[in-house]
């Protein structure tokens, strides 16, 4: 019977593709080139614009109460899997002007070339991170699209690809990135270091394939390193430093990295579990963070500490068709003491904040990790739903959070906030293919204070040419 049933997978086996990469299917796509036109005006009751407004917008939307953008570019994207290259590029500019200074930057500056598996990207991009759904998610702990993008350039597999003869049933991915940070004028010199430079790099594999079931595990690890500190002077920045900074090993100019680890060293990992019908998707998401050596690994002693999620898509019924929820603790930080009487316990992990790089991991002030934390606010509880559908032609999301927070070990400082958003999109045809939006969204707490407030949106999207 064992022998039958072994002779049975591997003639399943034999139908299967050796290695089933989108690349060995016929190419039947065109590529695209396509224009993007949109303005979006901001008011507000309180002293800034409720969280769910200008939260997870890539900086693009100001925290003031009163603001207002124009964003214009071109762009292609990537449409042809099957083809053994690939490739995108975007340039978008944004014009932002709020009740305290008016700004011009560019959103997407970028070029992407993938290489049958291996992608090259240079420029001004989003990271992405993590399995949650980004319209629904608070976003990721490492990165959420919270702020502006950092300029960069890549090299990697940026999504899942087989694994050469496992059958698609075992998919990895990983990649290296060198970014600088570009928020100088915006920093406090007396505190943040300016010029800094960033690491990046990650891997991932994911079991499954076709099944019904996957399972994936990811691993990243980020870093802020060079430039001039106003406490220790300027950091080297050598291929010595870059060794160090590669490893998350000890050295530099300064006590603290030469007893812990060059540079600001931040680790993200997730597992993540999904179930997948033809018209269902269902995923389950743990992440967490670390920032020394103490939490490493699954398992460790901030194992309590982390965001738990839930995203489940389908498109059988159109009113409800994709639901979040998430649950974000980051109150241990392996304990309350980092050391105390000569010993060193390892505590006090401050989430996103660092002793050489005083702005923490932040860029143009906003925090690039999730944005229901900060560095003057890293030990939060958060409950969080989001829902989003389709009535009729008007497509709609829905998004509630309610957090409480202590500030930080060093700095405590007791709040809570409950914050509301319903946004609603609606394409007319009758006037020239625009797309008109609402986003009316509330906060209520200590946190940031009592405030309600509005956006419009009118945008555009359209075909320049397709061959």
């Amino acid at each position: 019977m064992l022998l039958l049933l072994f002779a049975g997978c591997i003639t399943a086996q034999a139908k299967k593709d050796f290695w089933p990469v989108p690349m060995h299917q016929p190419d039947t796509a065109r590529d695209t080139l396509m224009y993007y036109l949109g303005t979006s005006a901001v008011a507000s009751s309180g002293t800034q614009a409720p969280l769910w407004i200008h939260t997870n917008e890539n900086g693009n939307i100001s925290s003031a109460p009163y603001s207002g953008n124009i964003t214009a570019g071109i762009y292609k994207r990537a449409t042809r899997p099957s083809r053994w290259y690939d490739y995108d590029f975007g340039v978008v500019m944004t014009g932002r002007f709020d009740t305290e200074r008016a700004t011009g930057y560019f959103n997407e500056l970028y070029a992407h070339l993938r290489l049958y598996i291996i992608d090259i990207t240079a420029g001004i991009l989003p990271f992405t991170c993590g399995s949650q759904n980004p319209r629904l998610s608070t976003g990721g702990l490492l990165f959420s699209g919270n702020a502006q993008p950092i300029p960069r350039v890549s090299i990697g597999i940026d999504r899942y690809m087989p694994f050469p003869g496992l059958f698609g049933y075992v998919e990895i991915k990983g990649g290296l990135t060198h970014g600088w940070f570009v928020d100088d004028s915006r920093l406090d010199t007396t505190i943040a270091t300016t010029g800094t430079l960033l690491h990046y790099k990650f891997a991932g594999i994911r079991l499954g394939g076709d099944l019904p079931i996957n399972l994936s595990y990811e691993f990243h690890h980020v870093a802020q390193w060079g430039g001039k500190s106003p406490r220790y002077g300027q950091f080297p920045v050598t291929w010595e430093t870059y060794k160090h900074i590669l490893t998350a090993h000890s050295g530099g100019n300064n006590l603290s990295d030469q007893l812990n680890a060059e540079g600001n060293h931040i680790g993200f990992q997730e597992l993540a579990l999904t179930a997948k019908w033809p018209q269902w998707r269902i995923t389950a998401y743990w992440q967490t963070l670390f920032e020394d050596m103490s939490a490493r690994f699954i398992g460790v002693s901030n194992q309590v500490d982390g965001l738990w999620g839930l995203s489940v898509q389908q498109s059988q019924w159109p009113f409800i068709n994709a639901f979040t929820y998430e649950f974000i603790n980051t109150t241990a930080q392996d304990g309350p003491w980092h050391d105390r009487d000569g010993l060193v316990y390892g505590g006090r992990s401050g989430y996103y904040t660092n002793s050489s790089y005083g702005q923490g991991w932040t860029h143009f002030g906003r925090c690039i990790g999730n944005p229901m934390m900060s560095p003057q606010n890293n030990r939060v509880r958060v409950h969080y739903i989001g829902l989003a559908g389709d009535i009729y032609g008007f497509e709609y999301r829905v998004m509630g959070s309610y957090s409480r927070n202590w500030g930080t070990y060093a700095k405590p400082l007791m709040s809570h906030n409950t914050s509301l958003m319903l946004e609603v999109h609606k394409q007319v045809p009758q006037a020239w293919g625009l797309d008109f939006g609402i986003r009316l969204a509330g906060d209520i707490g200590t946190q940031y204070g009592n405030s309600f407030g509005a956006m419009i949106t009118i945008t555009k999207r359209g075909l320049i040419h397709s061959w």
